[in-house]
């Protein structure tokens, strides 16, 4: 296994068990990562949003496969299955991820999932109404770009 697919390998085995601490001693500290929730996180924001999702997900389990990577970069599919705390509502979402390599490191970390697939399950009907509107999108991005500066503050 080429050691970037190993690197890939040890995110998610340490996402398996909640070790937010290694997720982030995989990432260079130049990271950026990107999803539909988090657009736009840099360096030590992307560690701690792991933490602040691991130390949250009480009942999270993850799942991941499709590991390929060469020197440059990477690729993998995970899959997450937890309670969406603010609704209570359950959820099964699935990813596709894309990374970028840089000293050994994970330099570049971006997450593709269907948001009105997500939205749908998470909040309900008005996920399933408003989850491909950019209301709704900017709604939940502003609601966990507060929670993690909330998390981060405790730290």
């Amino acid at each position: 296994m080429h050691p970037n697919a190993q690197l890939i390998d040890r995110f998610y085995s340490a996402f398996q068990k909640r070790d937010a601490a290694t997720m982030a001693s995989c990432y260079h500290p130049d990271v950026t990562f990107s999803d539909p929730v988090f657009p736009d996180l840099k360096g030590a924001h992307a560690g701690n949003m792991w933490r602040m999702l691991c130390e949250r997900g009480k009942d999270l389990k993850v799942e991941f496969r499709d590991v390929r990577a060469d020197d440059a970069t990477g690729s993998a599919h995970w899959d997450a299955w937890y309670t969406f705390a603010t609704t209570g509502r359950k959820v099964l979402n699935r990813i596709d991820a894309d990374f970028t390599f840089k000293d050994g490191k994970i330099i570049r970390h971006a997450d593709r999932f269907d948001f009105h697939a997500w939205a749908g399950q998470a909040l309900g009907t008005p996920g399933k109404l408003l989850g491909w509107t950019p209301f709704l999108q900017n709604k939940v991005r502003a609601m966990a770009a507060k929670n993690l500066a909330e998390y981060e503050s405790k730290k």
